[in-house]
């Protein structure tokens, strides 16, 4: 009987994302790939240091009881060749990442194996595919490979902050706040107060954290939305919230405040933004992935 990804939360991420490879990205970008894999074969039990993303995959593998079915697989989906990818593997054991499943295409698009591998999350330092992902309805933010990486004060929680518009919720309030203003945006609101928001495009991961947050464990799910909105706004955001029976268990109405020195205080694993702005405030502090999508982003 074949193996089956059902009832995980799968998380997918490209190797730069686990890695830092940015000194053999170089002849990559260049487009030499052959001088890429001749690189990475020379290096081949050289252990690559860790990248933005590695404490996030260290602690969803701390979710695996021993013995016991996996809740979460992390599996690799890289544009690198497969002789790099034996590098990858080689640092991820290494370092204690069981990471056992990956798929890599030797500089074509990844993207069309998220479905199949049902994943829940991509990371990815390619722009290109993180939008290919979001279209197909996959959770999907691109990663700054030299942006900070997590902090070690929280070992027993799994730590992820979101924005709301754009991110958890669609981009409709956001549209009205770009085309006609702050208060526009707030009467908009204020009108809607009981009408929840549609859902954007990491309302998805939202609720896988929330699922494995109900399976209890000694390595706990903490979650936080990150927010410029403000009151009297702040209202339509918990009652969507709430009306998709999902926690979060921390809010920041801030009003247009940079949210960097916040985010440092929170100490996530992970913050997800499609402002590029707040992402650039954000990386000083933590790991963070511009989402991108929505008004802010398009082309």
């Amino acid at each position: 009987m074949a193996e089956s990804l059902d009832g995980r939360l799968v998380v997918a991420l490209s190797s730069r994302a686990l890695f830092d490879f940015e000194e053999e990205n170089r002849l990559f970008e260049a487009g030499d790939d052959r001088a890429y894999m001749a690189l990475q074969q020379q290096r081949i039990d050289e252990i690559a240091r860790p990248g933005v993303a590695f404490s996030l995959v260290r602690k969803l593998f701390a979710f695996n009881p021993p013995g016991a079915a996996p809740r979460v697989e992390v599996v690799m989906l890289s544009r690198n060749d497969p002789i790099s990818g034996l590098r990858v593997y080689r640092s991820a054991q290494a370092h204690g990442l069981p990471i056992q499943r990956g798929v890599f295409t030797r500089g074509r698009e990844p993207w069309h194996y998220l479905r199949p591998l049902q994943a829940q999350l991509f990371l990815s330092a390619n722009a290109a595919d993180v939008r290919e992902a979001l279209a197909v309805g996959v959770p999907a933010a691109r990663v700054f490979p030299r942006g900070s990486q997590g902090s070690d004060a929280h070992p027993d929680e799994l730590r992820i902050a979101f924005d709301g518009d754009a991110v958890l919720f669609s981009d409709e309030a956001e549209r009205v706040f770009q085309r006609d203003g702050l208060a526009a945006f707030q009467a908009h609101e204020q009108h809607r107060i009981h009408e929840p928001l549609p859902p954007g495009p990491f309302k998805p991961l939202l609720a896988a954290l929330h699922a494995l947050r109900q399976q209890g464990g000694a390595m706990r799910v903490r979650t936080a939305l990150v927010t410029a909105r403000s009151s009297p706004a702040h209202e339509r955001a918990v009652r969507t919230l709430m009306s998709w029976d999902i926690e979060v268990d921390e809010a920041m109405f801030l009003g247009g405040l940079a949210k960097g020195e916040f985010l440092r205080e929170f100490a996530p694993d992970f913050f997800f933004d499609d402002h590029i702005g707040h992402i650039r405030s954000a990386s000083a502090h933590v790991p963070a992935g511009h989402v991108l999508d929505g008004v802010q982003n398009a082309d």
